[in-house]
């Protein structure tokens, strides 16, 4: 190394020369400038940066351990002993630790919040006095420590939306009302704007808002106030950043929860029990008593009863009855000049809409719509409102979820069919409904500054624009299906247990085939904002309405010029800016991204007809959705099952045909999914047409290939592969468990190859997460190569070939040494029965074993490195990189 060095050379990191005391490596393959470093300099950029590789070369770093001149050529037994009991009382040190770490965070504070919990809402002074012998019981721990678990939850979703709330009006200010609060009044003479204001500045409004000046002889309170007020943020912006820096730096999650191995954490359990505690009181106990003050002063107590949720119904009127109180007690407050009392009620006031209106907007209404959804669908599977009653009635909570779950998938399409009309239409157009994608957009500024009519407004809106969707798309078509096809409905929505098809394999199927095809694909989207340009611009020519409904670029640039020399963007007396005066209005803000359009003559007419054609055309293709996929569906469901014997009442038979049905999510999955594979089908061909005939041709044989080469792989890694790893499941686990030994195990292939799929999918997401091997590599080039770029030769040798190998060798040896070698020991019939039930079990039993002792010696290895490490080792040396090694194995490759 020497002699490589030169005059020129300096160390990478600290940019000095080398000596005989601090010599200079090249541990990398980098070169250059940049080639050299000390070892002391690469310990300390490892230790900070927790690297151990070069972030530019990406080559691993290597260290040659240096021991000790009197170390033993083989370690004693006496040092084995010691580092193992060393070792052994660490780990146990670091075990209790833990478990007292996980018992106080998962069983005590839990268990606490519970019984606090239970014992406030007693009602009783017993319960309160008795409360800490109720927090050394074990009766019923496990469901308290469950309970308590969902209560702190709450209790941190509570806090963690308090400190969100905060950071909102911090940001965005609040409301204007409680902004004019905070301005007090001086007396009875208001204040006058400075008079020795330049005339240019005097119309800035930002200049002279709040500007007052000081009569002569009469102090000024509030400048006074002011001051005081600025000094005291000067005080508390008076931080040094270091220090701040070391106190983030000390509080980690790890010292937080106590994972550090530190007892710091007991002190912060104690602060989390007292957290809950307040909270529990303060968003649970009051608001619940406050409720049922409430409900008792005007006898509505028995309907709260009757809604099998008497609680949550209780919480939420007393919610509504201290935010009405909080606002009666904010405007008293300002009658008698408390002037703090009014801010502090004023913020609790603005804390209890948030809240409320959250839970109207997040739960109530996607309640509703699911309700909704569910009463105009009950002629889709004949069932009636006292079905659903009763079903209510049965499990009320699991209802309750269900249609909120129904509710919000529904409000999530709708809002996003909105987000791809917008990008169609017109800027304006849709100036009724809220825009998302607006960065400016902010729904909590939303609830914090408008009123609470204003809000009571717009849910009403949007409830009625989400009720006349349903209308328009589910209960009319169902009623023109029914009238049309009488036969069409109901759907099947259960099975009977004698179906030819086993409905597990089914719903494998469409999970994990079917599915992700439909949904991991972005042409679906695609071809339907297609469809709605292409609808937008035959009604938009049909009507005359082109300029309105998608924008007119010709025009657009003129009235645009001509809207900037208009004042304050009056609207134009053809009432182009309609659209958006109707916005500003509906939003209380100024309209953004609005484009001008031309009026045509009798244009009331034309919007009336549009909205029209509008709901004509939803009512047309949520009569093809509705149909369609299920059809298609329920033809190849049939021709599938075709010659399987009858199951009796899932027949319906004649003398032409007999149909065997099936659960409709199946149908319309496999009817959805042929529509989806034709409308690619036709997106292909009709992209090749306009390349020519010879070059139509080429692709279609190009397609036509990479078709074989997808469906021989398929065959493979779909197939025999996954047919493979659920017949071995089957044999290894599910047999043994469920089938008694005295009775004949039946295979079914298809449910085992349908429980496979879903087997290999886990085992290659295992495998991917797992550690580098040949296998992991050969999964991870085959999704990098994809469908277009696959290989076929490396598919079948490197990916099917060996995994086929190993699963055929698993399955056939046991099979072959219970039927053709044990036989020739063993006579007894029953006895060759239980060894070939047994063999499978028992060869993954040995597998298992001989795999915990190959780990157990790569761990005796790895602490017999490590005591010899820490006894004798005296420090470690970097080593360089060869250059000339890599450049001879090169050439020889």
């Amino acid at each position: 190394m020497a002699e490589e060095l030169s005059n020129g050379d300096i160390c990478r990191v600290c940019r000095s020369e080398g000596g005989a005391d601090r010599p200079l490596f090249h541990p990398c393959i980098c070169t250059g400038s940049i080639k050299w470093i000390h070892q002391e300099c690469l310990v300390q950029w490892m230790r900070y940066s927790r690297k151990e590789y070069c972030e530019l070369c990406s080559h691993k770093f290597s260290f040659t351990p240096i021991y000790s001149p009197d170390m033993p050529r083989r370690l004693p037994v006496r040092d084995l002993v010691s580092g193992l009991l060393s070792s052994v009382a660490t780990a146990v040190k670091y075990w209790l630790h833990y478990t007292l770490v996980a018992i106080a965070w998962l069983g005590v504070v839990p268990l606490t919040a519970c019984r606090i919990y239970r014992a406030l809402f007693a009602g009783t002074a017993d319960a309160i006095l008795t409360l800490p012998f109720e927090m050394l019981s074990t009766e019923n721990i496990a469901g308290d420590i469950f309970q308590g678990g969902f209560v702190v939850s709450c209790t941190l979703f509570a806090f963690a939306g308090l400190v969100w709330l905060r950071e909102q009006i911090l940001h965005g200010g609040g409301p204007d009302w409680l902004q004019r609060d905070e301005m007090v009044p001086v007396g009875d003479n208001p204040p006058r704007v400075l008079q020795n204001i330049p005339e240019e500045l005097q119309d800035n409004d930002d200049i002279n808002e709040g500007v007052v000046i000081q009569e002569e002889g009469e102090p000024l309170q509030e400048n006074q106030d002011q001051r005081e007020q600025d000094g005291n943020i000067g005080e508390d912006n008076n931080w040094i950043p270091m220090e701040w820096d070391r106190a983030v730096e000390e509080i980690t999650w790890e010292r937080l929860l106590g994972l550090d191995g530190s007892l710091m954490f007991l002190e912060h359990v104690f602060w989390v029990i007292s957290l809950n505690t307040l909270f529990i009181i303060i968003f649970a106990y009051s608001p619940y008593h406050m409720g049922v003050l409430t409900l008792n002063l005007f006898n509505l107590q028995e309907y709260a009863s009757e809604s099998h949720f008497e609680g949550l119904v209780t919480t939420l009127v007393g919610y509504n009855s201290v935010g009405l109180l909080f606002l009666v007690l904010h405007r008293f407050s300002g009658w008698f000049g408390l002037f703090a009392a009014k801010r502090v009620l004023g913020l609790c006031y603005v804390v209890v809409k948030v809240a409320m209106l959250s839970v109207i907007e997040i739960g109530i209404i996607p309640l509703v719509c699911g309700w909704w959804l569910d009463i105009c669908s009950l002629n889709m599977f004949d069932a009636t409102l006292k079905d659903r009653e009763q079903s209510f009635r049965a499990t009320p909570g699991t209802s309750i979820f269900i249609h909120w779950l129904i509710g919000m998938v529904y409000v999530y399409y709708f809002a996003s069919f909105i987000l791809l009309l917008r990008e169609i239409v017109r800027p304006g157009v849709l100036w009724f409904l809220r825009n998302f994608n607006d960065p400016d957009f902010s729904p909590i500024q939303e609830m914090i500054h408008l009123p609470i009519l204003e809000h009571i407004r717009k849910l009403i809106i949007s409830a009625v624009i989400f009720g006349s969707a349903v209308l328009l798309m589910l209960w009319l078509p169902v009623r023109i299906i029914k009238i049309i096809l009488p036969t069409f409905l109901p759907y099947t929505v259960s099975l009977n247990t004698e179906s030819q098809v086993n409905e597990l394999s089914l719903e494998l199927l469409l999970l994990q085939v079917i599915l992700p095809a439909l949904l991991e694909q972005s042409h679906t989207r695609v071809w339907l904002k297609a469809f709605v340009r292409w609808w937008c611009k035959i009604i938009a020519w049909a009507l005359n309405l082109h300029s309105y409904l998608l924008g007119d670029q010709a025009t657009t640039n003129e009235n645009v010029r001509d809207n900037a020399d208009r004042p304050d963007n009056v609207p134009g007396q053809d009432g182009g800016n309609l659209g958006a005066v109707h916005q500003a209005l509906f939003m209380m803000e100024p309209p953004t991204g609005y484009q001008p359009y031309q009026r045509p003559k009798f244009f009331h007419a034309r919007l009336f007809f549009l909205l029209v054609t509008v709901c004509c055309s939803l009512v047309l293709f949520s009569v093809m959705a509705l149909t369609v996929p299920v059809w298609l569906g329920r033809r190849v469901m049939t021709l599938w099952l075709v010659g399987a014997p009858p199951p009796g009442p899932q027949i319906s038979a004649n003398a032409a045909n007999t149909e065997v049905k099936v659960h409709e999510l199946y149908t319309a999955a496999c009817g959805l999914y042929l529509c989806w594979v034709a409308a690619r089908a036709v997106t292909l061909v009709s992209s090749w047409l306009p390349q020519g005939r010879a070059a139509m041709l080429d692709r279609l044989k190009q397609w036509c290939l990479l078709g074989l080469k997808t469906i021989a792989a398929s065959a493979l890694l779909l197939g025999v592969i996954p047919l493979l790893f659920g017949l071995l499941l089957e044999l290894v686990v599910i047999i043994p468990l469920r089938v008694p030994i005295h009775q004949t195990p039946i295979l079914f292939i298809w449910q085992d190859w349908a429980l496979g799929v879903l087997y290999t999918k886990i085992a290659c997401a295992v495998t991917i997460m797992g550690p580098d091997w040949f296998l992991r590599a050969a999964i991870e080039r085959a999704y990098r190569d994809g469908i277009r770029d696959m290989h076929l030769s490396f598919v079948f040798m490197e990916l099917a070939l060996p995994v086929i190998v190993c699963l055929g060798f698993a399955l056939a040896i046991p099979y072959v040494m219970a039927y053709s070698i044990i036989p020739l020991f063993v006579t007894n019939l029953q006895f060759r029965n239980v060894i070939a039930r047994r063999l499978y079990p028992f060869l993954l039993l040995v597998a298992t074993v001989n795999t915990i002792i190959v780990l157990q010696i790569r761990q005796f290895k790895k602490l017999y490195e490590h005591i010899k490490n820490d006894k004798y080792l005296v420090g470690q040396r970097l080593v360089n990189y060869d250059h000339r090694k890599t450049k001879s194995q090169t050439s020889a490759t």
